[in-house]
């Protein structure tokens, strides 16, 4: 197939890339250039947030398949059913499953579970994406939407609040504090971006996803508790030293992590998976959290690249102060009471 993936360098995307480039598909790249095209690829330099830019780079472009990871607003869904309808077989929209309602009355969550995120508007964007296209797919637009959920590559190492570089990682190794929402014993799920794209990659050109909503994730969920136990364990750390906050204290602190904690990660992520699997037959996530963030650890740490260890110091100083608020209001030192 000729597949056009707007964006294709990012976290998850890049796997994308990499496994339908290596399936035989004809693949092209929309983006920036900001980072390097894979070796195969074509390469349309655009800017997917220009409008402009976005139409006149895909005059005369003819493709099977768009997949788009590059929609956040019903603007841009707009134009891109103003630039492919009646051109393509197929436009699979990269949503998010922040959608879901929250906070969540039933687990697991299938992709009926209602949308309904009222403290992030991340996710409520992500809503009027998939409601505008669903008003607009037909045979002329037949549309596919997918959610990933919390999908880290090796390239990233996942936490509630605090990004996805090495900083928290640092503080580990260096025995300080570092936060854990609550008592840290909601669960969550952690996707490898290599699992997610071979998910996404048996939807693409799949007629009988055309119309069809799907969420892609592994079926493996753990406590906050739990994945930070294996990330101190994978970066070969003696103790960790996680302090508990609650999450209305982080986000009267933090109003920025209203949406990432009240809108997602607060709250048990635990997700049913068997639509994906019987719409690709022998689907299924083959590495667990464990595995991959070892593969995250090892490409942070590897000798000759020490700029992938640099601490970003807003992030860091911004942890200090949300410990050191909680230890002054609730009289603990590192998530211990304070001594007599």
């Amino acid at each position: 197939m000729d597949i056009l993936i707007i964006g294709g360098t990012g976290n998850i995307s890049s796997e994308v890339t990499a496994l339908l480039a290596s399936q035989g598909h004809n693949i092209t790249l929309l983006n920036t250039g900001r980072h390097p095209t894979p070796q195969g690829c074509k390469h349309i330099k655009a800017d997917r947030f220009n409008p402009k830019a976005f139409e006149d780079a895909l005059k005369g472009l003819s493709v099977d398949v768009v997949l788009d990871f590059m929609a956040f607003t019903p603007d841009q869904c707009r134009r891109a059913y103003k630039a492919f309808r009646g051109r393509i077989s197929q436009y699979l929209f990269i949503s998010s499953a922040t959608v879901y309602a929250k906070p969540h009355t039933k687990l697991p969550i299938t992709e009926e579970t209602p949308r309904g995120n009222p403290f992030w508007p991340y996710a409520q964007d992500k809503t009027a994406c998939e409601e505008y296209l669903e008003s607009v797919r037909g045979d002329d637009f037949p549309v596919t939407i997918v959610r990933p959920s919390h999908t880290f590559g090796r390239t990233w190492i996942p936490s509630p609040i605090n990004g996805s570089g090495f900083t928290v990682s640092a503080r580990i190794l260096a025995g300080k504090g570092f936060i854990i929402h609550d008592k840290g014993e909601s669960l969550w799920t952690l996707t490898a971006s290599s699992d997610f794209a071979r998910g996404l990659a048996g939807l693409a050109g799949n007629k009988a996803a055309v119309g069809e909503t799907f969420h892609i994730t592994s079926d493996e969920a753990l406590s906050w508790n739990d994945i930070y136990k294996e990330l101190g364990a994978a970066l070969g750390a003696e103790k960790i030293n996680p302090v508990h906050i609650p999450t209305s204290f982080i986000v009267k602190r933090y109003p920025d992590a209203l949406g990432k904690l009240l809108g997602d990660k607060a709250e048990n992520g635990v997700f049913d998976n068997s639509k994906i699997k019987k719409f690709v037959p022998g689907f299924k996530c083959e590495k667990n959290f464990a595995a991959a963030i070892r593969e995250s650890v090892a490409w942070f740490m590897e000798k000759d690249k020490p700029e992938r260890r640099e601490i970003d110091l807003y992030e860091d100083g911004l942890i200090e102060a949300i410990i050191g608020a909680w230890e002054r209001s609730s009289g603990t030192t590192n998530g211990e009471p304070h001594p007599p």
